[in-house]
């Protein structure tokens, strides 16, 4: 029918949705670290660390998955957000653990119940 789907992870973003996870207290324990990840120099941190509080670095993936011919990607993989240690932006698409048979099974069952 057309329709494709990606699974994408845009780093780490907090936003109001964010928030519910946790308890409000433990957030404002982990708001300093949070911060003090988001402000450091990129060359400090690990390659693929996350983009906690840089809305320039966040949801690369979407958007790079956005610009790509959708039959071309793979539906069993999850393009994650990356950044380099000297701060380059980069996809990096990582293999889900998932069963295809079980997944084919799924996905014909949708297709039941969607004739229903």
């Amino acid at each position: 029918q057309g329709l494709y789907s990606s699974v994408v992870c845009p780093g780490l973003v907090m936003s109001n949705m964010t928030y519910r996870i946790l308890p409000v207290f433990l957030w404002k324990l982990l708001m300093p670290i949070m911060w003090l990840v988001s402000e450091s120099p990129a060359w400090f941190w690990a390659v693929t660390h996350s983009t906690a509080g840089r809305t320039s670095l966040c949801c690369s993936s979407q958007v790079w998955v956005f610009k790509q011919k959708p039959e071309y990607l793979d539906s069993l993989v999850k393009y994650h957000s990356c950044t380099s240690g000297l701060g380059r932006c980069y996809v990096e698409a990582r293999k889900m653990d998932v069963d295809e048979d079980t997944a084919e099974k799924f996905y014909q069952k949708l297709l039941e119940l969607e004739e229903q």
